[in-house]
């Protein structure tokens, strides 16, 4: 569906873009001078979690990981909001203040928004981050003989449907929870400091998705040892009993 848009912007024709739809990357990247590029981004969905004040905080951390995975820093962000018209309004207020909390943590501001009617909620934020024009990470650089780092364990996606099929444990939940609101700042500030070729962020495509596009994109191989790989408990567990998460 994007591939018409591409014979409207043609990226020759925009030498500040710096990622942009040929790329397709975790966010848009926009030079304003040589000190200073833009980083451009969007998320938002339905709630994965009962508890409203963490739905809006991990649903601000997701949409802000996207600028991690550039590398950048988090300076803006407005929300986007579709509520029912009769949700209660203190519920709509604690998913409000788990993603401005959330995006103070972070060292941003959220300076406004868009919200309209709708018979299932949805919240997230378009997001603002910047970074110099020479240390933005993107997924292409990956090069042999790399070492593959996680900065979270695996499995919230298969832990968040068994919660919703009624079939998981509750401490599960917590501590994927907890994980999900977890912010990538303190990676990003890694990747700024030392010598990281490529990233992104593992989020609705899991790791082999998301590897995936890393591999094509860099011209190179990915290895995994799966005994090796971070999970979060339970995760296993579920995917034995095929609880995986739809992906329309």
């Amino acid at each position: 569906m994007l591939r018409p848009l591409k014979n409207i912007f043609h990226e020759a024709d925009y030498p500040d873009l710096l990622v942009g739809l040929e790329v397709a990357d975790d966010a848009a990247v926009y030079r304003i001078n040589d000190e200073v590029a833009v980083i451009q981004t969007t998320d938002f969905f339905t709630p994965i979690v009962d508890d409203p004040y963490a739905y809006g905080a991990i649903a601000a951390a997701n949409a802000m990981s996207d600028v991690y995975a550039m590398g950048g820093q988090v300076v803006l962000a407005l929300n986007i909001a579709a509520f029912p018209a009769d949700m209660d309004e203190a519920t709509i207020i604690e998913i409000l203040r788990g993603g401005a909390e959330k995006v103070k943590e972070a060292g941003g501001v959220i300076a406004g928004g868009h919200t309209i009617d709708d018979e299932e909620p949805k919240y997230g934020l378009t997001v603002m981050g910047i970074v110099h024009p020479d240390r933005i990470v993107t997924k292409g650089g990956a090069r042999p003989g790399d070492v593959l780092v996680l900065t979270k364990p695996l499995g919230v996606g298969i832990i968040t449907t068994a919660f919703k099929a009624d079939a998981a444990d509750l401490a599960h939940v917590e501590a994927a929870t907890q994980s999900m609101i977890q912010l990538n700042k303190h990676a990003a500030e890694a990747m700024q400091g030392g010598e990281f070729h490529a990233a992104t962020d593992i989020t609705g495509f899991g790791l082999l998705g998301h590897a995936y596009e890393m591999a094509e994109k860099s011209g190179a191989c990915l290895r995994f040892r799966f005994d090796d790989l971070p999970f979060h408990p339970g995760a296993k567990d579920y995917a034995d009993m095929l609880l995986f998460p739809r992906r329309s």
